[in-house]
């Protein structure tokens, strides 16, 4: 018998309310469902640059709004750094005013990672005069500046300014830097030149209203390198030279991709972009992420969680039918790399003949005073061009082959070798809980030891190998896709007490080998006990690998006791 319908008289009343969605705008769903999209909505990040200069410039740290303190002041290059002497064990307990330190990081835009030795001068002497000489080359191609005081952030804008340089949307819910590959236009094997797009994209874009309030920060990467160079796979948007079989040198498009503490490979769309379409289809999908991504909540508002939802067959369709309005060509996937090191250290011949010396600084710690001793030799050695890379490593470029070797023995005495060993070579890390509200142990030093520890304990290993060190979950340094990552947090220590340490990830790798390094279960080392650690797994490597086995290899198919 069939159900008898209900009375809606003698129903119970329910609220009916509109469905908020993700808060997607495309949607419809404009109003703010979090704080961050409450303070975007009541006054765009890009505006407090006016408040900065007249108010807060002129009446000290306390005049800030909170709002413009750790929000929209990121629209401009500026976060708070951490208040000395807060350890680890509080970064998560404490509110955002009690870890504020008085004095801002400040990120120096690099786009494509090009510096002219002007610029990088003027960075050095920014540093050496408002920064107490502090400067790291991260690994997105940025320079940042830590000890900011706010009275003198506008006159560092306006010598910035002046050579070229900016913060603007360094930071923030914008299009942060377009990294590209540091040697474009200058290498032999250069499949395409991607410098115009990014230069065209910055002129048309950035600082402009038309995409400063995202949902979260969009990553993106041009590179017609066939070194890969530029970790295409874990950018939100990312174009890789290629060779179309009949329409030439172009670029594969790739999206969604992202680390942190839900890391996703980006996709390839299949889809072949030529030089002078790439600014378009950059500013196709950066505009799907700003209507169609999500606002609900902040940790799933990155790019890489809608192309997963969508896959890649309807992201490409909304692409074209809805913000292209044609359609895409079909292309071909990027070849394998030639080589597992993507960071162009060492010298190299140039398309024109000249050299360029790629160089290793110590995990991208450098100083003011380093970076224009760096001017200064590049431009004794006949250069005016220098580079950074996404390794955080730095380039000369245009050495005549006579200057070569002056030119490394000159980066030598500097402790900037161009010939590093595997261990200085292929250690990176974060900036750490020395400077940053989100870490919780610290990094810059622990790296550098190590690299020392390791080159003595190890002195003839030269598989070429990564070690990822963090200082939280947030993946900053790119722990999932490194051969060693280490993701910082509180451990215990034989004597049972709360230390500082870090989780190991074991076996990541870039390239068209890509994938998210593995996890052994209650694998953990404290900081004191790292180069034991890593010497240990080292040297079992070199005892089990197979002929030409690379360690992500290895460690994918070793035992847990061998990796322990």
């Amino acid at each position: 018998m069939a159900a008898t319908p209900q009375n809606p008289a003698s129903a119970p009343r329910r609220k009916v309310s509109r469905h908020r969605g993700e808060g997607q705008w495309a949607m419809g769903h404009f109003t703010p469902l979090n704080g961050n999209e409450q303070f975007k909505k009541d006054d765009d990040g890009l505006n407090v640059r006016t408040r900065i200069e007249t108010i807060y410039s002129k009446r000290g740290f306390d005049s800030i709004d909170p709002n413009d303190l750790r929000g929209r002041m990121r629209w401009w290059g500026l976060y708070t750094q951490r208040k000395p002497g807060i350890d680890g064990g509080k970064t998560a307990i404490l509110e955002p005013e009690e870890l504020d330190d008085k004095y801002f990081m400040l990120r120096v835009r690099i786009d494509g990672g090009r510096l002219t030795t002007q610029q990088l001068r003027v960075i050095g002497e920014i540093s050496q005069e408002f920064a107490r000489g502090s400067a790291d080359v991260t690994d997105r191609q940025n320079i940042q500046l830590h000890w900011i005081r706010i009275e003198d952030v506008p006159e560092i804008w306006q010598r910035l300014e002046a050579v070229g340089l900016s913060t603007t949307e360094a930071c923030g819910d914008t299009p942060r830097v377009v990294i590209g590959s540091p040697v474009a236009g200058i290498a032999e094997d250069e499949i395409i030149d991607g410098s115009w797009a990014i230069d065209e994209i910055n002129k048309r874009y950035i600082g402009s209203k038309e995409f400063s309030n995202l949902p979260r920060k969009f990553k993106s990467a041009i590179s017609g390198s066939p070194l890969l160079d530029v970790v295409h796979e874990i950018n939100d948007i990312a174009f890789v030279g290629v060779e179309h079989p009949e329409h030439g040198p172009g670029f594969d498009l790739w999206v969604g991709g992202g680390l942190s503490t839900n890391p996703k490979i980006g996709v390839r769309l299949g889809a072949w972009v030529p030089l002078a379409e790439v600014p378009d289809v950059w500013a196709g999908v950066i505009g799907i992420f700003r209507d169609y991504g999500y606002r609900r909540l902040r940790t799933r508002a990155r790019l890489k969680f809608l192309v997963a939802d969508w896959g890649a067959e309807k992201f490409r369709q909304i692409l074209e039918d809805e913000y292209l309005e044609r359609k895409l060509v079909d292309g071909p996937a990027p070849a394998e790399p030639l080589s597992r090191w993507r960071d162009h250290v060492g010298a190299h011949r140039q398309q024109d003949g000249n050299f360029y010396v790629g160089f290793a600084p110590r995990v991208g710690r450098v100083d003011g005073a380093t970076l224009a001793k760096i001017a200064d030799l590049a431009e004794a050695h006949g250069s005016g061009r220098v580079r950074t890379t996404v390794e955080q490593k730095m380039i000369v470029l245009d050495v005549t082959e006579d200057q070569v070797e002056s030119l490394v023995e000159a980066l030598e005495a500097l402790d900037l070798t161009a010939r590093p060993s595997t261990f200085r070579r292929g250690t990176m890390a974060c900036t750490g809980i020395e400077y940053c509200k989100l870490a919780i142990v610290e990094t810059k030093q622990r790296g550098s030891t190590l690299i020392d520890e390791l080159e003595r304990r190890l002195p003839e290993f030269d598989e070429p190998l990564t070690i990822n060190i963090n200082g939280c979950p947030n993946a900053c340094a790119r722990i999932q896709v490194a051969d060693i990552g280490l993701k910082g947090q509180l451990v215990l220590n034989d004597a049972g007490e709360q230390v500082e340490g870090f989780q190991v990830h074991l076996g990541g790798a870039l390239g068209l080998e890509a994938g998210f390094g593995r996890k052994v279960r209650g694998l953990k080392v404290t900081s004191e006990e790292l180069p034991d650690y890593v010497e240990r797994v080292l040297r079992r490597f070199q005892a089990e690998r197979e002929d030409g086995e690379r360690f992500a290899a290895w460690a994918s198919r070793a035992s847990e006791e061998a990796l322990s």
